[in-house]
């Protein structure tokens, strides 16, 4: 996470960047991607000013907060961060795909004119990768008639997977592990 800290107002002592610091570590537990948190403190005579600005995939989560103790102010503006990370992640982890939330609609229809039955595996594969070209795969594939094949690219170490279209070309699906 890449952390920076702005005084305004005059300069700050170091406690409070190394206290901020530590404080937005903490938020990392709730990011999957890399963050780039900006942390803004001032002071004017009694009043503490502490505002964090958080940016990470796609996502810009600002909090504002004013106390007598900039302890205070960075704690609780680490707080509401914390607060918005948790009802993000929840949003993500309840959304599901529109393909899903129409196949619980045609199901819930089933349901009334028959009995429902419950998804099952057909059939098991246990594929072993082994290391190949992209010609090698397509090779491999017209020889078995196969309708697909998953491999581990050579060159670059991925696994891939080549499928048949309908229309007789092929398609290739790479992953980044």
């Amino acid at each position: 996470m890449k952390i920076s800290v702005t005084f305004r107002n005059g300069e700050g002592e170091n406690w409070q960047k190394v206290y901020a610091e530590e404080k937005i570590q903490k938020l990392k537990k709730y990011l999957d991607t890399p963050a780039e948190a900006h942390i803004i403190v001032s002071m004017e005579k009694f009043r503490n000013f502490a505002e964090i600005n958080l940016s990470s995939n796609g996502w810009n989560i600002n909090a504002k907060e004013e106390a007598k103790d900039m302890h205070l102010a960075i704690d609780r503006c680490v707080e509401k961060i914390e607060k918005q990370l948790k009802k993000q992640r929840e949003k993500i982890r309840e959304h599901k795909p529109k393909s899903i939330r129409r196949g619980e609609a045609k199901s819930s229809e089933r349901e009334g004119t028959e009995e429902s039955t419950g998804n099952k595996i057909a059939e098991t594969r246990r594929v072993i990768l082994k290391p190949m070209s992209f010609d090698e795969a397509i090779m491999e594939m017209e020889g078995t008639k196969d309708l697909f094949i998953i491999y581990r690219d050579s060159s670059s170490e991925n696994v891939s997977l080549i499928y048949r279209r309908d229309d007789g070309n092929y398609a290739l699906i790479e992953t980044n592990s």
